[in-house]
């Protein structure tokens, strides 16, 4: 500990002070000359000069350092934030969707949805089925567009022969142009309400003769300033069908 004390002491200053202590002495008692003190006098304030030199090139190390520390904790904290919308690509798309449905409670509204994407039966049960049979999920509701009407009536039998059928409630049929299709529902885990986004066109649909197909898709977290917007989008088309 005594060492440590010793090394922070500032031995220059200190040698300094000692020799003009010194040299007033001596030339109090006519040992020296006053141009030998006059010499020591202008040796001390180059070496005190000499001193602060070196502190000021320290200091500018010392912030040179701070200023990359701040960088790397600004990065750090950037990465810490969670994203407000998470990209799921092609090969994700089955299996975030469907967990997103397993994982919903309450009430579970489909927006602007391709219906023809459910005939199938693979896609039924991967994309649609979880959501039927997820016993915390009380109510699910459909706002369509008018161009939904037929494929409702061919994936309807589909759906009153699942566990949970009695959940579905008759769809909301509107007329939009919005290029958005939203599956919005609570989730269990969190209790925050989240959606999975999908616009219509290239290149997050793929279309075909028969159906459209989601390419990518936007998995809107609880904390997201969308979440809110997306809501009055489907109140006010409610009020207004």
């Amino acid at each position: 500990m005594r060492m440590k004390r010793l090394l922070h002491l500032e031995w220059d200053a200190i040698a300094g002070v000692i020799a003009a202590v010194t040299a007033i002495v001596l030339e109090l008692l006519h040992l020296i000359q006053s141009e030998v003190l006059l010499a020591l006098t202008v040796a001390l304030i180059a070496l005190l000069f000499l001193r602060d030199m070196r502190r000021e090139e320290a200091m500018e190390r010392l912030e040179d350092r701070l200023a990359a520390i701040q960088v790397s904790l600004r990065e750090i904290e950037v990465g810490l934030l969670p994203p407000d919308a998470v990209l799921i690509g092609p090969n994700q798309i089955r299996k975030v969707s469907t967990e997103f449905l397993a994982h919903a409670s309450g009430e579970m509204t489909w927006f602007n949805v391709c219906l023809s994407m459910y005939k199938p039966p693979a896609l039924f049960d991967a994309l649609l089925r979880p959501a039927l049979e997820n016993p915390r999920v009380t109510i699910i509701r459909f706002i369509l567009n008018e161009d939904q009407r037929r494929p409702w009536e061919e994936i309807l039998p589909t759906i009153r022969a699942c566990p949970g059928a009695h959940k579905v409630q008759e769809p909301t049929w509107i007329s939009n142009q919005e290029s958005i299709s939203l599956i919005v529902a609570d989730s269990a885990a969190t209790g925050r309400t989240e959606c999975l986004l999908s616009f219509w066109g290239e290149p997050f649909m793929a279309r075909s003769t028969e159906r459209n197909v989601p390419r990518y898709i936007f998995h809107i977290q609880g904390h997201s300033e969308l979440i809110s917007r997306f809501l009055e989008i489907l109140r006010n088309y409610r009020l207004s069908a």
